[in-house]
């Protein structure tokens, strides 16, 4: 027989004898239909008339009794009908996912813990591994969720163990989804984190060293090397015993080895420590169910649904470990051959009474005193070190209320035994002082010693008395990490001293590796883990680093009395002035002047005596491009001229401090010779553009555009109009001949010198 099942659905049972008579199928109806509403109270006092009109009780009308009941939550009433359907014939898994679930469901209304650790819960089935147990912290890789081995640091800035990057189902961060990059180019795969793994090794030496030999016995087991696999785990397991990840795999080693006692006292060990991890309770079900021990098993089943009630597998397992548990009320081969029905008796496989005792109320929600000492008379077959008893019952069969209800208070205290759960979590969730009063420590810590692994609210805590900002310096500038970068090497500098160091040669300054393809993707992601670490425990420290940096800056960005300067051509106010930056002094400069915010810089030409000219031009950085190598080409355009005052330098290049230019207004009659002047020149210059050949004026437009118009208020702009610095900028003249009139502070000498020029070339000009 086969009937399907999924939850929120209607199971409907197929009857034994539909045509049976006594059996009215428009009261089946109703009862679907109440069943259907939700009235199932209703639903089952229509089966229940059904079964008392028939001479003969019918299997599939006393399941569906049984799931009616079950939906109402009246667990205790509808193990009668299981049983009575169990006496007919064999109860299938797939008939009792009802009973499964509401059980498991009982048990979460009952416990607050497990219905915080259940809500959680996606609605989609729950992967067979559920292995997220360890508290993810700072310290956790995001993969395999244990302490950092061999950290590597990927392009995003996070870090992980690198055995973990090396797999091939790892394609993306699980912390930002980013994509990673395969490494199976470099000589050694990826490598490991040279600051962060030395730092890890001090703080937690003991747990490192547990994590090494862990990982030591996961590839001896890969390779069907057990024993010496499990002499593996069994050091890592001295060193660092309240690891949960490790005691799980320690005991699934023991499982593949046939060692059942051990799988069990490990899985055992694992609940006590982990009483919410729905894993540690699949694990010692499997361990029970393997030896044979069914009810027990079926105990750690239904707290696995009641945990994770999406997990599809367990579910399956307790449903067919369930309908092992009523086919053995039924199958004691020590009685003799069964009488009648209503004389017979039976014996069913329970567990111990203590426990049927103290759990059968809040399933059942009956009192405990409603179960009498005839029903826990225990039979001599089963030994006193047994996990197990036998218990006696009477007949399966007695019309509704007398053998049938024996034998399922007899199941009943199977079921039952599901303990009220392993949470002391009632009372508070995050107290790990109350969960060990309901769950006493694993029997691997011995009594007065203290674990190995420093945790805090389960979380590692680092020990302040090892850590020392000296581990944490960068050898470049030797000066606490600020904004900490780790090179695909896995070195780790500040990025501002590695953006230097690569501005001088593609190479690590510490291994001497080429980093040319770093340097050509500009992946220059913080290292998070250490830029978290350095905030947490070296916050003092790092506020100091932050301020030197930050006056640092403020300095960089005074555009009077420290301004870089690009020494290189003339510029002049609001005409362009691309730039090809290759140098790593220029480079350096034009990184602060971005990392500022000022985006400004000077410009001036050689002097050969003072090293640059003593008056230049400002330009304003509109873009930059860089190429793979590490040069750039930057587009900037000129904003205001400048007078140095004194000469400097700073990191390899030429700084000055300065003072801006300003052309000094005229007013009256000499305003108005201005104007008629302004007008006659720029007609001239006009004149003279319009005379050019073709190929010289498309040279000029590709280069400076346009010649500006004619501004109205010629005095507008500290400058003056930006039609003379166009012909400036195009007009035949050497640099010191536009140095001169670059430093004129007044319209009117400008535009003379200009015509003067103007009136020169026009003279020069070939016919």
């Amino acid at each position: 027989m086969e009937v399907r099942y999924q939850q929120g659905e209607l199971l409907v049972h197929p009857l034994s004898n539909p045509a049976a008579p006594g059996i009215c199928p428009e009261m089946l109806e109703v009862a679907e239909e109440a069943t259907r509403a939700g009235d199932f109270s209703l639903a089952a006092e229509i089966y229940s008339s059904q079964l008392s009109d028939l001479q003969q009780p019918d299997r599939g009308l006393c399941l569906r009794k049984a799931d009616t009941l079950v939906r109402a939550g009246r667990i205790s009433e509808a193990l009668d009908s299981y049983c009575a359907a169990a006496n007919l014939g064999k109860l299938h898994p797939e008939e009792l996912p009802l009973l499964v679930e509401n059980i498991a469901r009982s048990l979460r209304d009952k416990e607050p813990g497990l219905r915080s650790s259940s809500s959680g819960d996606s609605g989609e089935d729950c992967d067979g591994e559920c292995t997220e147990d360890e508290t993810l912290d700072l310290f956790s890789c995001g993969v395999c969720r244990c302490l950092l081995h061999e950290p590597s640091t990927v392009e995003c800035g996070h870090t992980f163990c690198k055995r973990c990057l090396e797999r091939d189902s790892v394609t993306d961060c699980v912390h930002c989804k980013q994509a990673i990059m395969r490494k199976e180019g470099l000589p050694n795969g990826r490598r490991l984190d040279v600051v962060l793994s030395g730092l890890l090794d001090k703080l937690f030496a003991t747990e490192s060293r547990a994590r090494k030999l862990w990982i030591e016995g996961e590839v001896l087991w890969h390779n069907h090397n057990l024993t010496e696999a499990l002499q593996k785990y069994d050091e890592a397991v001295d060193l660092a015993p309240s690891l949960g990840r490790l005691l799980c795999q320690r005991a699934e080693l023991h499982q593949e080895m046939e060692s059942s006692s051990q799988a069990l006292q490990d899985a055992s060990s694992l609940c006590r420590m982990k009483p919410l991890w729905p894993k540690a309770h699949y694990l010692k079900a499997t361990t029970l169910s393997q030896a044979g021990r069914n009810d027990e098993a079926l105990q750690e089943y239904l707290l696995c649904v009641a945990l994770k009630p999406n997990w599809t597998k367990v579910k399956l397992e307790a449903q067919k470990v369930l309908s092992e548990l009523f086919s053995s009320v039924f199958e004691n081969q020590d009685l003799p051959t069964p009488l009648h029905p209503l004389q017979g008796g039976i014996a069913s496989r329970l567990i111990k009474p203590p426990a049927l005792l103290r759990s059968l109320r809040p399933l059942t929600q009956k009192p405990a005193s409603s179960l009498q000492d005839s029903d826990l008379c225990m039979t001599k077959s089963a030994s006193p070190d047994e996990s197990s008893s036998r218990l006696s019952a009477v007949s399966p069969w007695k019309s509704d209320s007398c053998a049938v209800g024996e034998s399922s208070k007899s199941l009943a205290t199977a079921l039952a035994t599901v303990p009220a759960p392993p949470t002391g979590v009632k009372r508070k969730q995050s107290d790990d002082a109350s969960l060990a009063a309901f769950y006493p420590p694993s029997k691997l810590l011995k009594p007065g010693e203290p674990s190995s692994i420093t945790t805090a609210a389960g979380r590692r805590s680092v020990p302040m008395d090892l850590l020392d900002s000296g581990d944490m310096e960068c050898s470049l500038c030797m000066r606490l990490f600020y904004e900490p970068v780790a090179t695909p090497c896995g070195h780790t500098f500040c990025l501002k001293c590695l953006e230097r160091c690569l501005d001088h040669n593609p190479n690590c300054p510490l291994c001497k590796e080429n980093l040319s393809e770093y340097l050509a993707t500009r992946g220059y992601n913080k290292t998070l883990l250490m830029e978290e670490v350095l905030q947490r425990y070296l916050s003092n420290e790092l506020a100091e680093r932050k301020k030197i940096h930050e006056e640092e800056m403020k300095e960089l960005s005074n555009l009077n009395q420290e301004v870089p300067i690009f020494v290189c051509t003339m510029a002049f106010p609001t005409i362009p002035c691309p730039l090809h930056v290759f140098e790593p002094r220029y480079r350096l400069m034009i990184r602060r002047s971005m990392e500022t915010g000022t985006k400004q810089f000077g410009m001036c030409i050689a002097d050969e005596l003072k090293g640059f000219a003593d008056y230049g031009c400002m330009l304003q950085v509109q873009d930059v491009k860089f190429f793979p190598d590490g040069r750039s080409v930057v587009e900037t355009v000129g904003v205001s001229r400048f007078k140095v005052l004194s000469h400097g330098q700073r990191d390899g290049y030429h700084t000055a401090k300065i003072e801006y230019l300003e052309d000094k207004k005229v007013e009256g009659e000499e305003l108005a010779e201005l104007l008629k002047l302004h007008d006659a020149v720029y007609e001239q210059a006009d004149n003279w553009f319009t005379s050019l050949k073709d190929n010289m004026k498309s040279q000029i437009l590709s280069h400076f555009g346009h010649l500006p118009s004619k501004d109205p208020d010629p005095q507008a702009s500290p400058s003056g109009p930006a039609w003379c610095w166009w012909l400036l900028a195009v007009l035949p003249l050497e640099n010191r001949a536009q140095l001169t009139i670059l430093a004129m502070t007044t319209l009117k000498s400008r535009l003379i010198a200009i015509r003067k020029v103007l009136i020169f070339v026009t003279r020069k000009r070939p016919r």
